[in-house]
């Protein structure tokens, strides 16, 4: 049985303040959900401030990026060393990363590798553009994404993967995907590649979730899905209920 997950990606949002304030406005509700794992991303000038409100609950902590490297000349960035203070999982490869600042498969790759290098969870981000969706590039894309990014992972650490199907038309738009659609993309492209890479037990125990303009209301068709292991939310994560109640949902 694979563990549902649900996280919370805030994005660029939220001051140290406002995040202290969501994650207190959240508070009792998430931390009572039991058979979900919970996992909030906030800023990274938040994650100090975050950790210090989780510390003691069973509630995870992820960054949203990092660099590849321990250290050096790479200014702005973040290295896994950094991360892995605080956090226990990190968001790799998001289509926001791709898109605006340069990421490919392999650089996502090579974050992948340093998360495993250094005892991460590694959240992977895959899913097509509109253009390749209309164009029925869906299968080639997300496959491709997939065994690119995931190219050298041990097997032995490949079942904390968590990988995250969010097809870029979807994020922020409104414009979800429907549960049977994902499911498809899940079931039938996702899950054999990860066969390809790690063999059929592992790739069953890997879990897939799904992201882009998830809510409270249409959670419930997602984690419906069998292949469907929990969502990686946008913006209903920085509304403290809304994103309880879709937690909840993962539960059912």
């Amino acid at each position: 049985m694979r563990t549902p997950l649900v996280a919370g990606n805030w994005k660029m949002n939220k001051t140290v303040a406002e995040a202290r304030e969501l994650v207190a406005g959240m508070g009792q509700n998430l931390k009572r959900i039991q058979g979900v794992e919970k996992v909030l991303c906030p800023p990274f000038m938040s994650l100090v401030a975050v950790a210090n409100l989780l510390g003691g609950t069973d509630i995870g902590l992820g960054a949203q990026n990092m660099h590849w490297e321990d250290k050096g000349a790479f200014t702005g960035e973040v290295s896994p060393v950094m991360v892995k203070e605080f956090c226990q999982y990190v968001i790799l490869g998001h289509s926001e990363r791709r898109t605006y600042f340069g990421e490919t498969d392999e650089t996502v790759n090579r974050k992948v590798l340093a998360a495993q290098r250094h005892g991460l969870t590694p959240i992977v981000c895959i899913g097509e553009t509109l253009a390749q969706y209309e164009s029925g590039q869906t299968a080639d894309v997300v496959r491709r994404q997939t065994l690119e990014g995931l190219k050298g992972v041990d097997a032995a650490f490949a079942p904390r993967l968590v990988i995250a199907y969010e097809p870029v038309w979807a994020i922020g738009t409104g414009k979800a995907s429907s549960g049977e659609n994902a499911e498809f993309v899940h079931r039938d492209v996702i899950r054999p590649a990860l066969r390809e890479l790690f063999g059929e037990e592992t790739a069953q125990s890997i879990r897939i979730l799904y992201g882009g303009s998830v809510t409270a209301a249409n959670a419930p068709e997602f984690f419906a899905q069998p292949n469907i292991d929990g969502a990686l939310v946008g913006g209903a994560s920085l509304k403290a209920e809304e994103f309880v109640a879709i937690v909840q949902a993962a539960v059912k």
